[in-house]
């Protein structure tokens, strides 16, 4: 593993595109990073997979579908949980407002060292509006950063707080407390993650190589193109 720093960059992707055709850049980063490593990767008209969260999401994602630079974008790169996620969106697209009048709590869990909210619990609470879930936004998303309360409250196991983990846990109540619905996903490690990426990575040079539309696409895609395995 070599670090570049930010002056050196160009010259080492110079390096890589030259021994590496067709190579396909991985981020994963800080959400500081995002948004200028997005506009790096589109101003060299580099391929590249984005699984870091946070930074101005809305901004990456129009900058990058106006540049028409082949890229996968995707706050979660675990296929089965975007796969989750897409049900959520495909209940809330069938039935706007099945849930008016309840109220929501969400919690999450991961490693002290991400420091941002998950962007898969942003996307789904997204969802939960759009099924007439209101008085609930992304601040209201509870973050779980300490091992006692990961252990205690979210039941992650110990050896997973400091390693790696991403537990969700999102529950809605009718006004009257007589219906609870309660949805949960729980990640220990990152392997899940890094087959994900490597399948992203994979469709992406397969859409280059292929001549398909220059633009950006979802982990949906992805699944969609048949990496669902």
């Amino acid at each position: 593993v070599e670090l570049v720093s930010p002056e050196e960059r160009q010259a080492a992707l110079e390096l890589v595109r030259r021994d590496y055709p067709g190579a396909v850049m991985i981020d994963y980063t800080l959400p500081s990073a995002v948004n200028d490593n997005a506009r790096f990767y589109c101003a060299n008209d580099q391929p590249f997979v984005m699984g870091t969260t946070g930074g101005d999401r809305v901004l990456l994602l129009e900058e990058v579908a106006a540049a028409g630079t082949y890229a996968v974008i995707a706050p979660n790169m675990g296929k089965q949980i975007v796969a989750f996620q897409t049900m959520m969106e495909s209940m809330a697209a069938q039935f706007p407002g099945c849930l008016a009048g309840y109220s929501l709590a969400v919690v999450e869990s991961h490693q002290r060292t991400k420091v941002d909210t998950s962007g898969t619990a942003k996307a789904v609470v997204a969802s939960f509006q759009r099924m007439g879930i209101e008085g609930f936004g992304e601040s209201d998303i509870e973050k779980v950063r300490e091992a006692g309360e990961a252990v205690a409250r979210m039941g992650v196991p110990e050896a997973a707080v400091a390693g790696g983990h991403a537990f969700h846990t999102y529950t809605a109540t009718s006004p009257d407390g007589s219906v609870v619905l309660e949805f949960k996903h729980n990640v220990v490690g990152r392997e899940v993650y890094a087959e994900g990426t490597v399948d992203a990575a994979l469709f992406l040079a397969g859409r280059v190589a292929a001549g398909a539309e220059r633009r950006l696409y979802s982990m949906v895609d992805v699944l969609a193109g048949g990496a669902m395995r």
